[in-house]
């Protein structure tokens, strides 16, 4: 059994004021002491040897208050002193016991500062405290009283007048009291003495009877107590100013006010869950970590062949892909230190903090090498340099050069592994993504169906499921569904289905709810409760027919799963596809995805001779598609086969690179590519006029259609399309993720010793995390 410090404290302090008035508590504390000296660490002995000194402070204050004088400051002085004298010798006396406690616990608090601070600091308070809580302030007693039952009855010695504010009785001795002093107050002397000279008259007192008078001056220890508050401040600054370290000169890492250049940076702990079995999806990324930290624990299989470890490597790519859970899967998976910072942390108000924080963040990590150090959105501290010597880019400027120095400068780091994860890899600066710094540029792009179908796997693993449900069936089924979705995108699909399920209180989670909380992700918040007109809501049912139909016979246009028109989100309908895992696209899929997207406007125009506003999003996504096309991908005759890069949303343009004739021939050829579209468009809607109408009046009866309504009201579609897993994924090999580890890999959770290579052993436990992960 060992307390804590403050505890025992605690505990010692109670024990001597529960006993106050007696000699019990300095008995009880002293076999305590003795006794728990052979069980509990010495802090906890001197803790409670201190508690001795409180307890006779106690019965010290109580004999002072037997004293017929007023409370003064050398009372409270000595107090003091007797105190901090008895909680010395009591520590000597428990020698033995202590020394015991010693040999058991190895345990000598003395050493440390914080507890001699601590001691001191509680002896003096508690001796101030006791000693201003028992003091003995006398009995106030009324001008009548003082006449009639003191000086009547002839109790009174002689008279104190105290600062001239108020008199302190001295009574004779043998009179009773209680064991206090009596006083009054007076207005003034002049007053006092007018008022006790004709109180001896009345009372008929000669003048050998009457009382002394006497007048001193005390002090009651007010100046003391008015100086507490400026003696705290000025200690309170002396800590701040030591722990601070201003004296350490420029080059301290952990200088400046307050403590405020020193790093935040945190050291993780073993408490982190998330393990690589819970990352999928990213294979390659996380083969290239495990290198890492093989390097780290094993440096001897790399060694022998004259490799150098790697100095750091960048995760990038969209967000939500898996960056930071790969840094987290490190942390809990490598058995060397893992330090984590976020980019932003460096930079403060006050010049310098950042170049500070970033030498004491690597004196961390040099300290604790071997490690790794995550630096989390690096683009907050990496960005390009030259862009205006501004305060704030200065700032910047200078942490991002104490950054590039502490990774390859004169004073490099060993056996310090830097990750760094960024959604902006364009504008981190060269300097710091060249080799010798940054080695390696790990890109974790959106999984692919297979990907997906992994992740699927580890997020259903907590969800309750329907018995007659197969995981690895719905898994297949749901990444077929999700084209395009991210990690963190199937992450809340598996949540939102958990949800729903627990809303309307069903037993396990089915394929239903799954299907809605895709809906959920996809399209927004279903709004069943919005009030459309009846001619709105026919505008929007037609509206999404023609999108319907144009998708359906246009060839490259993507299969569609599912229309509605519930409104969800900000839109008033809702149309789900199917797109194809591809990665380059032809002129003619690109122009058949934009008659689809025109195929809601040209159905307004047809059918109703007007357009509404609610093609707004569409035309967007349309005028994007034709810019690309001709800006980007080089696919106008006109223009040639030239590619210029698009500004960013939210970015400033300052000039274009083309002149203003190319402008003007671009926004032309625009314009003709997105009329072209619109025409085949409305070919297609005139000839499929009566298909259209079907479905929209289909859709305002039942609100939504899946794909199995639309092949029973349009037949077939006229072109080969894939919808299933397997479909998918027939053809690349093999229907799972590959999951395999390269023989060099299979041990990297197995320290061994220099030219050890993977025994059978560490190949099955290798096979075994392969198959949790699949």
């Amino acid at each position: 059994m060992c307390l804590s410090l403050p505890l025992c404290l605690s505990l010692s302090l109670s024990l001597s004021l529960l006993f106050p008035v007696c000699l019990l508590s300095v008995c009880l504390s002293v076999c305590l002491s003795v006794c728990l000296s052979l069980s509990l660490s010495l802090s906890v002995c001197l803790s409670l040897s201190l508690s001795l000194s409180l307890s006779l402070s106690v019965c010290l204050s109580l004999c002072l208050s037997v004293s017929p004088r007023p409370p003064s400051v050398v009372s409270f002085v000595v107090c003091l002193s007797v105190s901090l004298s008895l909680s010395l010798s009591l520590c000597l006396s428990l020698s033995l016991s202590l020394s015991l406690s010693v040999c058991l616990s190895g345990d000598f608090p003395w050493n440390e500062k914080d507890f001699r601070y601590l001691a001191l600091t509680v002896a003096g308070v508690s001796s101030a405290l006791l000693y201003y809580y028992f003091r003995n302030t006398g009995r106030e007693i009324s001008w009548k009283d003082f006449v009639h039952r003191y000086v009547g009855r002839g109790m009174v010695d002689r008279l104190e007048v105290v600062n001239k504010q108020y008199v302190r009785v001295i009574l004779v001795p043998g009179a009773d009291t209680d064991g206090s002093y009596v006083w009054f107050n007076i207005g003034s002397v002049d007053t006092f003495e007018r008022n006790l000279e004709a109180a001896y008259t009345e009372l008929g007192l000669g003048l050998s009877n009457r009382p002394a008078v006497v007048y001193s001056t005390e002090s009651d220890g007010s100046f003391l107590m008015s100086m507490v508050p400026t003696l705290l401040l000025i200690g309170f600054l002396l800590f701040t100013l030591r722990r601070g370290s201003l004296g350490r000169g420029p080059g301290g890492g952990r200088g400046g006010p307050f403590n405020m250049s020193e790093s935040t940076a945190k050291m993780m702990k073993d408490n982190i869950d998330v393990k690589f079995k819970d990352v999928a999806g990213c294979e390659e990324a996380k083969l290239e970590i495990l290198e890492f930290v093989n390097f780290l624990k094993n440096p001897q299989q790399y060694q022998d062949l004259g490799a150098k470890i790697p100095k750091g490597a960048v995760l990038s790519g969209p967000p939500g892909t898996g960056k930071t859970l790969l840094a987290k899967a490190t942390a809990g998976e490598a058995n060397v230190p893992f330090i984590t910072v976020n980019g932003s942390e460096f930079l403060e108000m006050f010049v310098g903090v950042g170049p500070a924080r970033v030498r004491d963040m690597f004196s961390m990590a040099r300290k604790n090498a071997p490690c790794i150090l995550f630096i989390d959105e690096i683009d907050a501290v990496g960005r390009k340099r030259g862009g205006g010597n501004f305060g704030g880019q200065s700032e910047q400027e200078n942490t991002l050069n104490q950054l590039l120095v502490e990774m390859d400068g004169f004073n490099t780091s060993t056996n310090v592994v830097v990750l760094a994860g960024t959604n902006r890899p364009d504008i981190l600066d060269p300097a710091l993504m060249r080799p010798g710094r940054f080695d390696r540029q790990i890109y974790i792009g959106p999984p692919d169906i297979k990907g997906r179908a992994s992740i699927f796997k580890v997020h259903l693993r907590p969800i309750k499921l329907d018995p007659n449900m197969d995981k690895d069936v719905l898994a297949r089924k749901m990444a077929a569904a999700t084209p395009g979705f991210t990690g963190a995108d199937i992450a809340n699909v598996c949540n939102e289905a958990a949800l729903i399920a627990a809303r309307y209180l069903s037993p396990s989670v089915n394929a239903k709810h799954f299907e809605q909380a895709i809906d959920r992700v996809i399209g927004g918040l279903e709004k069943k409760t919005q009030v459309l007109q009846p001619t709105e809501k026919k505008t929007v049912a037609y509206h999404e027919a023609g999108h319907a139909i144009v998708g359906w016979f246009l060839e490259h246009a993507d299969p569609l799963l599912k229309v509605s028109i519930i409104p969800r989100g900000k839109g008033l309908g809702y149309a789900q596809y199917l797109p194809r895992e591809q990665y380059l696209y032809s002129r003619e899929q690109l122009f058949d995805r934009m008659c689809m997207m025109l195929g809601g406007r040209v159905a307004e125009q047809t059918f109703f001779g007007r357009i509404t506003t609610g093609a707004q999003d569409d035309l967007k996504k349309v005028t994007q598609s034709a810019y690309a096309q001709v800006v980007q991908f080089g696919m106008s005759e006109k223009v040639g086969q030239v590619s210029f890069d698009l500004p960013r949303q939210g970015e400033m343009v300052m000039e274009k690179p083309y002149s203003e004739a190319t402008a003007e021939l671009i926004d032309q050829e625009v314009r003709e590519l997105v009329d072209q579209a619109y025409q085949r468009t409305m070919e297609l809607i005139q000839e499929k006029k009566e298909l259209v109408e079907l479905v929209g009046k289909r859709l305002l009866e039942r609100e939504v259609l899946d794909k199995a309504d639309m092949l029973e009201l349009l037949g077939p579609r006229p072109f080969e399309e894939k919808s299933t897993y397997e479909e998918f994924v027939e053809g690349t090999g093999s229907f799972e993720e590959d999951t395999s580890l390269p023989k060099g890999l299979r041990d990297w959770n197995q320290e061994k010793g220099a030219g050890g290579g993977g025994g059978g052993e560490a190949e099955e436990e290798a096979a075994g995390w392969v198959a949790s992960v699949e």
